[in-house]
């Protein structure tokens, strides 16, 4: 059964979303984030993915007061990306409450400290973010290609023991046309036992179905819920199953 993995995306303390990485395309869906988690444990919701928006363009961790709020007043297990790029922003996250953080475009321009985190921290608490724009990694928020094949990149991780990815079809984030179910295929075909976040798209309960279909073990999504397109309601068969 798929996990279910909601995103809280905070800019100024407030839950938004952007349609693809775009700063200039905000809305703001919630002024308490809090609130948000709240009502995302309450229908038995048991991960969250907590984006710092603001942290991911000051290259360094800005929104830790929200995810220590969210952590020590909710039982949600909290993964957090956005902005980590030091030793010292991996240990305000985990002082702060994270159970695993997200590295993204610091695992493309730094491979080495990225990898470091692995062998400290190990991979239980170090998630990949592979983020996909045509077939290569995009990194910066995404305003940028690496130049890197995604297929390259994953596997050098692979190898240096990553067992997690968070993949996100930049094309299809925060557009609600559906998740690159193809994506998320071809990863699985490539790395058989990773555990492939699929992010981005999901606009309706057809979309998880689509996912569960294609074998992908988790899925994180937002838009969809803040703008009343899924209901918490309808998730509970796998909020259900997974309890099993």
């Amino acid at each position: 059964m798929i996990e279910l993995i909601p995103a809280i995306d905070i800019i100024d303390g407030k839950c938004v979303r952007l349609s693809q990485g775009d700063y200039d395309k905000k809305t703001v869906y919630n002024e308490d984030p809090l609130e948000v988690a709240r009502e995302f444990e309450d229908y038995g919701i048991r991960r969250l993915h907590l984006v710092d928006l603001d942290g991911a363009k000051a290259h360094h961790i800005v929104n830790w007061k929200v995810l220590e709020r969210l952590a020590s007043r909710t039982s949600l297990t909290i993964d957090f990306g956005g902005g980590l790029k030091s030793n010292s922003d991996l240990d305000v996250a985990f002082k702060s409450g994270a159970a695993m953080v997200t590295g993204g475009s610091i695992a493309v321009k730094d491979p080495h400290e990225f990898a470091s985190w692995i062998d400290k921290y190990g991979p239980d608490k170090i998630i990949l973010g592979a983020d996909v724009k045509g077939d290569e990694i995009a990194v910066g928020g995404w305003l940028e290609n690496s130049g890197l094949k995604w297929q390259d990149f994953v596997a050098g991780y692979v190898q240096k023991g990553i067992t997690k990815v968070i993949s996100t079809d930049i094309a299809k984030d925060g557009m609600l046309q559906g998740p690159s179910v193809k994506l998320y295929e071809e990863m699985l075909g490539y790395f058989p036992g990773l555990y492939v976040i699929a992010s981005g798209g999901v606009s309706c309960m057809a979309d998880i179905d689509a996912l569960v279909k294609a074998g992908v073990p988790a899925v994180i999504f937002g838009k969809a819920i803040y703008e009343g397109r899924i209901k918490l309601k309808d998730l509970r068969p796998f909020i259900d199953a997974s309890a099993y």
